[in-house]
């Protein structure tokens, strides 16, 4: 996944890498499917355990975790982040267990995208009652 991302950078391409309405479609009945088994008041490490579990059983191809470099002037300075769940190297979630998203989840996600060149994301809070509540699209 992130050879991709690199190979982009070097070639100087500013595209950004999308995936299907599918995949996305996938993803979100996976999440739903683990907040309707745990539902809300559990630790964000719970869920994204049990997503990566829904994940692999539907077949998604997905990597939890995965450090992501930041540059400045072209020098790497370190892991600016670590993803959550990347889909497909197309798709970020970010994830969380907390009473409401802050202005800084948002943020922290555009930011994420950028350094990752991808698309679109989704920050998922699983400390909702109603999952679709707590799910929040964000593309740059």
């Amino acid at each position: 996944m992130h050879g991709g991302v690199k190979e982009r950078e070097e070639q100087g391409e500013t595209r950004l890498a999308e995936c299907s309405d599918e995949l996305v479609d996938a993803v979100l009945t996976a999440a739903t499917t683990v907040h309707r088994h745990l539902g809300p008041g559990l630790l964000e490490s719970v869920y994204e355990r049990a997503l990566a579990i829904e994940l692999d059983h539907a077949g998604i191809p997905f990597e939890r975790q995965l450090e992501i470099p930041a540059y400045y002037r072209g020098q790497p300075i370190g892991t600016a982040f670590r993803a959550d769940i990347v889909v497909d190297s197309c798709l970020l979630l970010e994830l969380k267990a907390v009473d409401d998203f802050s202005p800084l989840h948002l943020a922290q996600v555009i930011t994420y995208l950028k350094l990752l060149n991808f698309k679109r994301g989704f920050l998922i809070n699983f400390n909702r009652q109603l999952l679709k509540h707590g799910i929040k699209r964000v593309s740059i």
